[in-house]
């Protein structure tokens, strides 16, 4: 199979950035952090966890850390006024960070794609302080995003084949509530809980929730770029087929994420 791609960042901000970004902001409204407090961002991308920390959880510093050199340079075009930030390319598996340096450890729409998960959770509770707060978010792939289910629907009325890529196939099982919670208290961390976001999806037209797909980035957009041009067109007219569009032509999805957090005991 191949492999995801995340290299292109204003690609990745048209397919998944705009929307990443209100669901960070949900997420640290949900932690509810006191401010002044240090945290780390894992898997920070293009840095929308980054300033939803900044902006309303009111950091006093922020380190994010990715494996992605597009990502990072697009971060750290970014300017910050009321916190230091500073982002680093690095591995979630091996983080270049300190241990028990930060009070709040984070991640966004990263977990799924780790190979061990759970070597993640651990390397954010060892970065984490005693009573500190590790906490992500997750897609939720059993379908409650739409954008992704309504495109691998028709993908495989198009292409059989390509079911294994569908990313509720590839996903279900650590995107949900019961193996997030699983995998924080298996790293140790107490009071873990899990809460579900929604978020709503409208789009301009078809065109608008289409185009961003053929950008390349992430598992959908690299499988529907590998096509040649005549399959891309069949998915495309399949995909217009199962999206009821409303009378001035937007299309209006939902998606659902899931939220987990916990403490790091003293």
């Amino acid at each position: 199979m191949r492999r995801d791609v995340f290299e292109v960042a204003p690609a990745y901000e048209a397919y998944m950035g705009r929307w990443s970004r209100p669901l960070a902001r949900e997420f640290v409204r949900w932690l509810a952090m006191p401010a002044r407090r240090r945290w780390l961002d894992v898997g920070c991308g293009t840095g929308a966890l980054t300033d939803a920390a900044v902006e309303l959880g009111e950091a006093r510093s922020v380190v994010g850390v990715d494996p992605s050199p597009g990502f990072v340079q697009h971060a750290r075009g970014r300017t910050f006024e009321t916190a230091e930030v500073q982002f680093l390319q690095g591995d979630a598996l091996a983080l270049p960070v300190g241990s028990v340096d930060f009070d709040v450890v984070v991640s966004g729409l990263v977990l799924n794609f780790v190979p061990e998960p759970g070597r993640m959770i651990g390397e954010m509770a060892r970065a984490g302080r005693p009573g500190g707060t590790v906490g992500l978010y997750v897609w939720d792939m059993s379908g409650g995003m739409e954008l992704l289910a309504r495109f691998w629907e028709a993908v495989k009325e198009v292409d059989p084949s390509a079911a294994a890529r569908d990313e509720s196939v590839r996903f279900r099982e650590i995107c949900a509530p019961e193996p997030l919670e699983a995998l924080f208290t298996g790293a140790g961390l107490s009071e873990v809980v899990t809460q579900p976001i929604d978020l709503p999806m409208p789009f301009r037209n078809f065109d608008d929730y289409w185009t961003p797909f053929l950008g390349g980035q992430g598992p959908a957009p690299a499988y529907l770029v590998s096509l040649p041009e005549d399959r891309q067109e069949a998915v495309r007219e399949t995909l217009r087929a199962r999206v009821q569009a409303k009378a001035d032509g937007s299309v209006h999805l939902n998606a659902r994420a899931w939220a987990v957090r916990g403490t790091k005991p003293a």
